[in-house]
Order: C-alpha cells, then sequence, then structure tokens
C-alpha cells in the first residue's frame, strides 16, 4: 500500500482515501476504525499540525515518534508530551490544537477525520470506550508530567527514564528517540543539567549509556526510590 508523503515545508490536508491494514492499529480500534485511517509519512522535524490550528483530524503513531510542544511568552519551548508507536495524539478538548506537533524522526502515522470517529462514536460503544481510555491516560499522563516540574533535576530526569523504560518493549534498556534538549524542554531544566544527571547516575552505576540514545536501568529500584 502506498504511503501519503508530503513536500518539505508544504503543510497540505491528509488524503483519507489510503486505507490501512487493521493489523497497525491498537487495541479495541484495529476492527472499528481501521478502514477509516490514511496512513501518512512525515521526515524529520517535520510539522504534522500547528498550536490554533483546527483539530480535524485524530492521529496514531505506527513508527517513529512525535513531540508536541508550545511557544511560552518568553519564547522558551517546552515540550508537553511524546508519543510513540501506538498512541494515540491530536485529541482536543476544543475545536482547536492547544500545541504544535512534529515528528522527531522520519515517522508514520494514521490519521483519522475527528467528525467521523466522533459520529461513530456516537452508535458504537467500543470505539466511545476506546477514545475514553485513550483521553484519560493522556491526562493521567499530563498530570504526571506537571508532578515533574516540581522536583529536583535528578528526580526529574529519573522519573522520566523510568516513564520512558515503562512505555518500552524492553523495561529495563530504553532507546530514546529524543535528543538531549528535547528531554530538556520536556522536564524544564538546561540541557547541561539533563546531562549532568545522566552522567551522575551512570557514574554511580544506576545506568549505562552504551551511546547517546540508549539508557540500560542497571539499578530501578534504585532509580525508583528517588522518586519517593
Amino acid at each position: 500500500m502506498p504511503i501519503v508523503t508530503k513536500a518539505a515545508n508544504a503543510k497540505t490536508q491528509p488524503t483519507l482515501d489510503a486505507r490501512v491494514p487493521a493489523a497497525i492499529l491498537g487495541a479495541t480500534l484495529c476492527d472499528e476504525l481501521g478502514s477509516m485511517g490514511a496512513r501518512m509519512a512525515y521526515a524529520r522535524n517535520e510539522e504534522i499540525f500547528g498550536e490554533g490550528e483546527p483539530a480535524e483530524y485524530l492521529y496514531q503513531v505506527v513508527s517513529g515518534s512525535v513531540r508536541c510542544s508550545r511557544i511560552l511568552a518568553d519564547g522558551r519551548r517546552q515540550i508537553g508530551a511524546f508519543y510513540l508507536p501506538g498512541d494515540f495524539f491530536g485529541l482536543e478538548i476544543g475545536d482547536e490544537h492547544s500545541s504544535s506537533c512534529e515528528s522527531i524522526g522520519a515517522t508514520s502515522v494514521v490519521v483519522f477525520k475527528r467528525s467521523a470517529v466522533i459520529e461513530r462514536a456516537k452508535h458504537d460503544l467500543n470505539v466511545a470506550r476506546k477514545l475514553w481510555e485513550i483521553t484519560t491516560a493522556d491526562l493521567a499522563r499530563a498530570q504526571m508530567h506537571a508532578l515533574q516540574l516540581i522536583r529536583s533535576a535528578e528526580e526529574r530526569v529519573s522519573s522520566f527514564l523510568l516513564a520512558m523504560a515503562s512505555r518500552s518493549a524492553n523495561a529495563a534498556e530504553v532507546e530514546l528517540p529524543m535528543s538531549r534538549q528535547d528531554i530538556a524542554d520536556h522536564l524544564g531544566l538546561t540541557i547541561e543539567t539533563v546531562s549532568r544527571s545522566m552522567t551522575h547516575f551512570r557514574d554511580v552505576g544506576l545506568i549505562a549509556l552504551p551511546c547517546s540514545r540508549r539508557v540500560v536501568l542497571l539499578k530501578r529500584p534504585a532509580l525508583e526510590r528517588l522518586n519517593g
């Protein structure tokens, strides 16, 4: 099946006639929404949607990863969330997106027309329940992120690593798709502080760093104790 692509720096609306095999969709939405989705490919650092744009579509990551962020009044970037394969994003309370989302690396997503999904949910309890589960999980993740921001730098970094490990197929080894700068902007820290915390964890034997994007959790209980 061909993948819909977008030319660099030229934003286009998704073409919804490219059908997606249901096998790539997650959980109960697999059978319910599989035939409604279009698969799209995004290049590295390509915008998927911008803050304030109409929230006309819902998205699920197939491969790659996505970051959602806002630019604060003082010009700083605040990354609110990272989305990994299987995650849905783009769900909004209102009719506009509250943040901008872009691909971190080469990324493939499935795009669903929001109005069609909402209409389906009105008549299908399975779809309505799954949308509720996705929304509450996203809210819980946002609440955890807010709690991170009042902790010490090392607590924030350890909490982030544990959270990423919980979303990984291998709970003891994490491949981080995002850069150290992305992590810093997510945790409200400087890149130097993030790197210093990682180096400290390595030096005291809590983690190993085979490379800059791979983290092995050697002493998970010790990392968990840092977070109370």
